[in-house]
């Protein structure tokens, strides 16, 4: 029997075997019927994230799984890490690198003091991305349960949203010819379990959370620390949440 992409990715070698119940979800997802998808409930769940910088290793576990999980391209990434070097004497102007965006972690690299530091980005599933309100066919829309999507059924690959995101999340997919960015692994939260780039951390640098549920460890985290989203002053209500974020991030 024939597999499709969603039912079999493959990667270096590895194939990845999604179940017939995740590859069902996705398939309700693209025909903008999620709620019916099997054990799934969209309106007990809003998604979230929360990112440490201070846990973050830099190893690039998260995004080859990110690559593996979703077949990204080679050179594109739906998850990439930053490394900022501050200098003691020069806190406004931080140094930025992301050598294949941290894919292969990070080979040393300032040794004359200051502080550096990592910062995991993607899309932040914004409750009002400017990405879904520019798209002109829909293709781009937010979930019920608060996650960003594009069903390239639909998409033009006019580049609109790509331009309108203001964290730069979004690239223009060379196989599919249509846009493309995190998912939050909706195929798998949907499923009961965490995303790929969660789940191979080793630090949990990164934990999926789910806003509308009370028992939610979030919750008392919110409440017990000082937390920033990136770029607040675009008043996108970005969901992901990070920890003690250092000013000079940008």
């Amino acid at each position: 029997m024939e597999m499709t992409r969603r039912e079999m990715l493959v990667k270096s070698g590895k194939f990845i075997l999604l179940t017939s119940a995740a590859a069902a979800a996705w398939d309700y997802v693209l025909a903008g019927k999620a709620e019916a998808a099997p054990n799934y409930d969209m309106t007990k769940h809003w998604w979230a994230m929360v990112i440490d910088p201070e846990k973050c290793i830099g190893c690039g576990n998260c995004v080859r799984a990110c690559e593996t999980e979703n077949d990204v391209p080679e050179g594109y990434f739906r998850t990439w890490i930053e490394r900022y070097h501050v200098d003691d004497w020069d806190m406004e102007h931080p140094q930025v690198d992301s050598p294949n965006g941290g894919h292969d972690g990070f080979p040393e690299k300032y040794h004359d003091g200051g502080k550096t530091f990592f910062v995991p980005k993607m899309c932040n599933h914004c409750a009002d991305s400017p990405c879904t309100q520019v798209c002109p066919v829909g293709a781009t829309f937010i979930t019920p349960d608060g996650v960003v999507l594009i069903d390239p059924k639909y998409c033009l690959g006019c580049r609109y949203c790509i331009q309108a995101c203001p964290y730069g999340c979004r690239f223009f997919n060379p196989k599919t010819n249509t846009a493309d960015k995190c998912t939050l692994c909706y195929h798998r939260i949907t499923q009961g379990l965490t995303t790929a780039c969660c789940e191979a951390c080793p630090t949990q640098a990164r934990v999926l959370a789910d806003l509308k549920n009370p028992k939610d460890p979030i919750h008392a985290f919110l409440r017990t620390h000082s937390v920033q989203v990136l770029k607040p002053q675009m008043a996108t209500h970005a969901k992901v949440f990070y920890k003690n974020l250092d000013g000079s991030v940008r």
